[in-house]
């Protein structure tokens, strides 16, 4: 992870884009045992000739963690929590063949703490013919290369700051 950006070293508007990577039927089915989905919709060939898809189509989540995977990549990024997902959808459907990339860019950054920033980024999936699939945004915590100090609050400044100047106490034994 030597070469992983911090906080500090992003910008609002930056924008990676990652390798590919070839949806196979292997992958579906072994989604569909780690999900427990067997929507026929993604394992039955003779059902799914008969949908809107005319073929199986790749479970949504599976592309979703397609892009997870290959955004964390693009760039690699010192993340210390993923935080959610907003506004996602879902907007074409995936099949064995196609291949997807992830498109990543920061609309927000926001220090969070001493050792931490929050990102907000817009996450595309995109297939071979640059037609997006799915599309939302993912916030992240990223690490911080200083670790600056937090900012005291004025009333607790403030009574910090009556005690140095009060006299000192002294406390004399019996």
């Amino acid at each position: 992870m030597s070469d992983a950006l911090y906080f500090e070293d992003l910008s609002v508007g930056q924008s990676w884009e990652s390798s590919g990577r070839t949806i196979t039927e292997s992958d579906i089915v072994q989604f569909a045992g780690l999900t427990g989905d067997y929507d026929p919709l993604h394992m039955d060939h003779e059902f799914a000739r008969e949908s809107p898809y005319g073929r199986p189509i790749a479970h949504g989540l599976l592309g979703l963690s397609y892009l997870a995977g290959l955004g964390s990549t693009a760039p690699r990024v010192r993340t210390l929590a993923f935080s959610a997902i907003e506004e996602w959808s879902f907007q074409r459907p995936l099949y064995v063949g196609d291949t997807v990339r992830a498109i990543n860019s920061i609309v927000s950054l926001k220090r969070k703490r001493r050792r931490s920033g929050e990102v907000v980024w817009q996450r595309r999936l995109v297939n071979q013919r640059g037609e997006t699939v799915q599309q939302g945004r993912f916030i992240t915590l990223v690490a911080t290369r200083t670790h600056e100090r937090e900012p005291v609050p004025a009333t607790t400044q403030a009574a910090a700051d009556s005690l140095a100047e009060a006299t000192p106490v002294r406390i004399v034994p019996r």
